[in-house]
């Protein structure tokens, strides 16, 4: 687990590294937020229709795997707070052949399409994506990539304090926070400015 760990986040960042200093070195700040389409090339089609196959199978895979605890909050929370409803509690098996089924709950199935829903017509609202992304990912990744995983490995190690392993992972947790702070500015910065010309419905490039 921690080599196919290893593995893939130092994949991931070689391959984001490349891409956000490659593309700063090449077009600045008129770098496009869609590298493939954003300068009016569509050719070829077969490079385009990959890249944005493999953009809806990791979205659809990280929209799972982020919105799976806030169903099971709300759900938890809705069956104690309503035990004898039946609309809440009951599931339904529906018979998929001779010895399968598939047990569904009214609750769930409305609830998460009504999620669904709603954050695909905000999303449809907010057209500036890459700067309302770049804010999310600013704000969720001090916290949740660094200052978390860096307090419990010096628990769960007992690293000393002041010693040196300890002194480095502070130094790099705070050099991080400074990045974050920087890319919500910006990314702030980015709103304002697509806000002044936006209109509901309507992409921004």
């Amino acid at each position: 687990m921690k080599r196919a760990t290893l593995v893939s986040v130092a994949v991931t960042t070689v391959f984001y590294m490349l891409c956000g200093c490659m593309g700063y070195a090449a077009f600045g700040d008129a770098a496009p937020g869609n590298l493939l389409t954003g300068f009016g090339f569509y050719n070829p089609f077969w490079l385009l229709d990959i890249a944005n196959a493999a953009i809806v199978i990791h979205l659809v895979g990280a929209y799972q795997v982020y919105c799976q605890p806030l169903f099971a909050f709300i759900e938890k929370w809705a069956s104690r707070t309503w035990p004898d409803s039946k609309f809440f509690s009951k599931e339904i098996r529906i018979r998929l052949c001779s010895n399968k089924s598939y047990s569904l709950n009214l609750f769930r199935l409305v609830w998460r399409s009504a999620f669904v829903v709603l954050t695909t017509v905000i999303s449809m609202l907010i057209p500036f994506f890459n700067d309302v992304v770049g804010l999310l990912g600013a704000l969720g990744f001090w916290p949740l990539t660094v200052y978390f995983p860096v307090e419990m490995y010096i628990v769960q190690k007992k690293v000393p304090k002041w010693s040196t392993r300890w002194v480095c992972l502070q130094t790099l947790s705070f050099a991080c926070l400074v990045i974050s702070v920087a890319a919500a500015v910006g990314s702030i910065a980015g709103v304002v400015s697509d806000l002044k010309v936006y209109r509901p419905f309507k992409s921004g490039s």
